[in-house]
């Protein structure tokens, strides 16, 4: 079944909240497996990713990138960028904002004075599997149906004032 971008980067973020992820890293991690998936990567390795939480790339990756743009000079940005999955790495990169590269070398170059060229994504084909599995992992975020939870703040609460 094929599905939108939207779709497929929030069950991607919310995939990762639930196995784990802060928000920021989350995010980032939606943000790449769209990028990953659209470019005909192995969808097996976001799957690794997630499992390897609370620690692995979905942590690490978003760091390092923060860290290197941090030490740019007039708006050029350059540092190692040692990876163990080169092609999460590249989804990565891909899905900043501005201009990036990554030599052969594991160096990192960023432009942020330039805006990164997008080009419009197609709708996505994600595997049943990968769909169940992510959507497994969003619904750990769901706060279970009781008085407990309502008188907690979850949902109306238990009053209506429509």
């Amino acid at each position: 079944m094929t599905r939108s971008v939207n779709e497929v980067t929030g069950l991607a973020v919310k995939a990762a909240r639930g196995a784990g992820a802060p928000p920021a890293q989350a995010a980032q991690f939606g943000a790449a497996a769209v990028v990953h998936i659209c470019a005909g990567r192995d969808v097996q390795v976001l799957g690794a990713a997630l499992d390897a939480l609370p620690a692995g790339p979905i942590i690490e990756y978003p760091l390092v990138l923060a860290r290197i743009a941090e030490a740019q000079v007039e708006g050029i940005a350059e540092g190692a960028f040692e990876v163990d999955e080169e092609e999460l790495a590249r989804s990565y990169i891909e899905a900043l904002p501005c201009q990036a590269s990554l030599t052969t070398d594991c160096v990192l170059h960023l432009d942020l004075n330039r805006p990164a060229e997008r080009r419009q994504l197609p709708r996505i084909e994600l595997p049943d599997e990968v769909h169940a599995k992510w959507s497994a992992l969003a619904a750990k975020l769901l706060v279970p149906e009781s008085d407990a939870s309502r008188i907690s703040g979850a949902g109306a609460g238990l009053t209506d004032n429509d």
